[in-house]
């Protein structure tokens, strides 16, 4: 699952995840809060070493989801995959696995408006909504579900979601 900041991506994945029968919650912020000495985060500098990171983090989420699956549990990644390349990266780590792509998309002001009441630990300092919504859609747009969620409470998203992701989400 993607989306902007603020989309509800942690809080829908939680509740998915709580949801299924046998399940695990892969939060890309955390994976890629692994790194505690150099960490440069996705839009940091230098950029080189924040792909770098990106990918890294990518591939962990990757390998932690195949690990799960193997297990049998279903894995629920939160995470931000603001383009085609990386969601094709994620495909082709995932090859063997039914992949459903969800991007919650409840719009920008929705975005801003959420982070806004989040406990302030929880707030996300992001100036880029316009940015990375225009490069989502053209990037992305034909890619999986979208969601408008703006009018649907987490409860409410979770719940769709699970109804109906099957058969709106896969990516091919």
């Amino acid at each position: 699952m993607t989306g902007m900041p603020g989309a509800g991506k942690s809080t829908v994945t939680r509740l998915i995840a709580e949801r299924l029968p046998r399940s695990a919650r892969l939060d890309g912020d955390f994976i890629s809060r692994l790194v505690v000495s150099g960490r440069v985060w996705a839009l940091g500098e230098p950029a080189e070493e924040a792909a770098r990171q990106v990918e890294l983090c990518n591939r962990n989420l990757c390998t932690l989801a195949n690990n799960f699956s193997d297990a049998g549990f279903t894995p629920v990644i939160d995470w931000v995959i603001p383009d085609r390349e990386q969601l094709d990266f994620f495909r082709s780590l995932l090859p063997a696995r039914r992949v459903l792509f969800i991007v919650l998309a409840p719009g920008i002001e929705t975005c801003r408006y959420r982070n806004t009441i989040r406990d302030p630990r929880e707030r996300f300092a992001f100036d880029g909504y316009e940015d990375l919504e225009a490069g989502m859609k053209r990037e992305l747009g034909d890619a999986g579900w979208w969601l408008d969620s703006a009018a649907l409470t987490a409860e409410e998203t979770a719940d769709r979601i699970l109804r109906e992701a099957r058969h709106r989400a896969l990516v091919a």
